[in-house]
């Protein structure tokens, strides 16, 4: 049985629960991400894994941090594999912006041990490896594991997360000309807005009122913008819908690993416009536009570009980009392969 733990249940835990579990026997254990509740649940997870050790052939974690300790360590006393899923803030230090485990010292410490002494590293993209950050120019651009942990030795394994395309479909609906939608959780905190770069967006709904902008996944995020409307969480069905009312997607994000809305909503015949970070300029490619730097001026040139581009064609291109590059499929073979399933 392979033990996988993580901070908060997510979509993206959902979909590698059902990737593996064709191939073995998973148990999910969630930790925490409450300062609070953190001596608790590190009391928990300690009998929690010593109630499963003798039923448990590894370790699965995603991102490196608080949660990830007590299995490593188990997995180096008791001789089992420990694999960590690199997911983006466990491989950033953006202090400047509030964002990042080796910002605070005993995270830091936490994440080095970690990588440290698990058994294999698989980030979902190769700069959350190593990169040269560019995008914000306050930002210290030495980023990705081997900046942050210079001596790191653990093998590492870059597998890009996959997508559903049967699910996450064109459905042939009208999209409402110059709509924009982006999708994010945990945006009513400020820092996090900034991340995912709903800064950016407020400033481009501020210079376009005739233009329509829909943020999805945090209800208690406000904007005083009368063109941007705010939902809470949706149903994959719900999301799917909203993908195919709108035109474009936004993912102006200041740091990110691989976003999966941002293939789903290609999927869905999105036309993308990205930030230069993380494995956003991979995913989109050629069929949509990339932000190369923080600036509001460069944001409205390249949505203006659009204005005299095949949307329709731009539209088809986006979906085959994914259903061709980041199948779930493949995914799901690599990480049954790097788990030693197969």
């Amino acid at each position: 049985m392979i033990l996988y733990t993580f901070p908060v249940l997510t979509a993206f835990i959902d979909r590698d629960l059902e990737m593996i579990s064709p191939a073995a026997k998973i148990k999910p254990l969630e930790f925490t991400q409450s300062p609070i509740k953190l001596p608790f649940y590190f009391i928990l997870q300690f009998f929690q894994l010593l109630w499963f050790l003798p039923r448990t052939s590894q370790y699965l974690c995603f991102f490196g941090g608080y949660h990830s300790v007590l299995p490593v360590w188990f997995g180096k006393v008791f001789g089992k594999k420990c694999t960590i899923q690199a997911g983006g803030m466990d491989c950033i230090n953006m202090p400047e912006i509030g964002y990042g485990n080796f910002r605070k010292k005993w995270l830091r410490k936490a994440t080095i041990y970690s990588f440290k002494n698990c058994t294999l590293i698989l980030p979902v993209a190769e700069a959350l490896v190593k990169q040269d950050y560019t995008y914000d120019p306050q930002i210290n651009p030495k980023q990705g594991l081997f900046n942050l942990i210079p001596d790191l030795k653990t093998p590492i394994r870059v597998i890009p997360n996959g997508f559903d395309t049967d699910f996450w479909r064109d459905l042939g609906t009208e999209r409402k000309p110059f709509s924009f939608i982006s999708v994010a959780t945990g945006t009513s905190n400020s820092s996090r807005a900034i991340v995912k770069g709903y800064d950016l967006i407020e400033k481009l709904a501020a210079a376009h009122p005739n233009w329509d902008f829909t943020l999805v996944g945090d209800s208690f995020f406000s904007s005083s913008n009368t063109n941007i409307s705010v939902l809470g969480k949706m149903s994959p069905q719900q999301l799917r819908d909203l993908y195919n009312s709108h035109q474009f997607y936004l993912q102006l994000s200041t740091s990110e690993g691989f976003p999966n809305a941002l293939g789903e909503a290609m999927s869905c015949g999105c036309i993308p416009i990205g930030s230069a970070v993380g494995a956003i300029p991979e995913i989109i490619g050629d069929v949509g536009k990339i932000l190369h730097q923080k600036n509001i001026l460069e944001l409205e040139q390249l949505v203006e570009e659009l204005k005299s581009s095949p949307l329709e064609e731009l539209s088809k291109q986006a979906r085959e980009r994914i259903i061709s590059r980041f199948s779930f499929s493949e995914r799901q073979q690599l990480l049954i392969d790097s788990l030693g399933l197969v």
